[in-house]
């Protein structure tokens, strides 16, 4: 599939063909309110799509009853959201929800899983805090930026980095593109323009009602947030986009090497 994005100092071609993306978020929810009108996009044109999230996002909700059965709600909540932008591959960590760490265990599992997948495309959450808007950059959010960039480069490709995986049968390997959302406005190169899936996107973002209890106004903040991101990315009047920093890990323009 091409990339349906539009902005002219995107460093990302878009008439690159992208076939298996592998997305990495803290929480369940995280990906839907970043991300989902992409993954639509992507699915729909016949993208393989897979998502890790790093929690179990134990610690979300509002429901002081609902303590016990939290992580099997947002399980459920996820893998029904998921469904709705045609994922169904979906893999998790387990960690604490609050207390997730960029430590060598967790950037471990991440390579074992891009080395498992070998994507075309890595997304992530932003490992740069946001201080315009500081509730994109929930810590867990921030660790997960973190052990991914880490992950990507040098571990994923260096065949002596974390030796028993090699020794498993997941090889080094070499991403093409590494791409996070959810960072300063100033870091963003590439818009997409998801006005076709703007629908799918609010029916995933629904499924998360144990998170947001007032549907209407988050359907409200999530419609106004596209379509000032479209404007900014100089999309047409009345057209919802979604932000990214893009980054070629590996292309023409990048050099071999650790």
């Amino acid at each position: 599939m091409t990339s349906p994005a539009v902005q002219a100092q995107s460093p990302f071609d878009p008439d690159r063909r992208i076939e298996r993306v592998l997305c990495f978020t803290a929480h369940p929810d995280d990906v839907d309110f970043g991300a989902a009108g992409t993954i639509a996009a992507w699915t729909a044109a016949g993208v393989q799509v897979s998502y890790c999230i790093m929690t179990d996002g134990d610690a979300g909700g509002f429901d002081p009853g609902q303590r016990d059965e939290i992580v099997r709600l947002r399980n459920e909540e996820q893998r029904r959201a998921a469904a709705l932008v045609g994922v169904t591959d979906i893999h998790y960590l387990h960690e604490r929800d609050g207390y997730l760490e960029p430590s060598h265990k967790v950037i471990r599992e991440v390579v074992r899983l891009i080395r498992q997948l070998r994507p075309d495309v890595v997304l992530s959450m932003h490992p740069e805090r946001n201080w315009d808007r500081i509730q994109k950059s929930h810590p867990d959010h921030l660790a997960v930026g973190e052990a991914v960039t880490r992950a990507v480069y040098p571990a994923l490709e260096n065949p002596f980095a974390y030796p028993e995986l090699a020794a498993a049968g997941l090889e080094a390997y070499k991403l093409p593109w590494l791409w996070l959302f959810a960072g300063p406005e100033e870091r963003e190169n590439h818009f997409v323009d998801v006005t076709d899936h703007v629908d799918s996107k609010l029916e995933a973002v629904h499924i998360h009602v144990s998170q947001h209890p007032d549907i209407e106004a988050m359907d409200r903040t999530v419609r106004g947030l596209m379509l000032r991101t479209a404007e900014r990315g100089g999309l047409p009047f009345g057209r919802s986009a979604e932000a990214f920093h893009v980054v070629e890990v590996n292309g023409p323009g990048t050099i071999a090497g650790f």
